[in-house]
């Protein structure tokens, strides 16, 4: 799948986002090493702690259904009025940076932020995590 595509796929996912406190829908779309798309949005919650953000849902759906090896991510977010042409950059959070770092390679996983299909950002888990805690810390390689 090219980054544009994967880029649409995240606009559709941000179409399903829950935000009635925020009103700030993100849409993620994460790129299987077998080619599959797993597609997530953010699903607030009036508690706000059990809330979960567009990037973890997409790699919950995937790893639930026995997948654990990924590429990419294309990421897409801004509030839910929003014209096109009005979109910035929207990085994960630091959760999210935590839980890529559990399934992608540091160097080759690509996180991708979108205005639209064509103005894009790519970035390495290391770039946007550097330092990263994960199972080689543990002594678990």
């Amino acid at each position: 799948m090219d980054i544009k595509n994967l880029i649409e796929a995240a606009f559709a996912a941000r179409k399903f986002a829950y935000t009635p406190y925020s009103h700030f829908c993100v849409g993620a779309a994460l790129l299987a090493k077998n080619g599959t798309v797993y597609k997530g949005c953010n699903i607030e919650n009036s508690a706000y702690t059990p809330s979960n953000c567009a990037e973890r849902t997409a790699f919950f759906k995937a790893v639930s259904e026995g997948v654990k090896e990924f590429d990419a991510i294309a990421i897409v977010g801004g509030f839910e009025d929003i014209k096109d042409g009005d979109f910035d950059y929207t990085p994960p959070c630091g959760v999210c940076r935590q839980v890529m770092s559990e399934f992608c390679d540091y160097d080759d996983f690509k996180i991708i932020l979108a205005k639209n299909s064509e103005d894009y950002k790519i970035y390495s888990l290391k770039e946007l995590l550097p330092l990263g805690f994960d199972k080689s810390n543990l002594n678990l390689q």
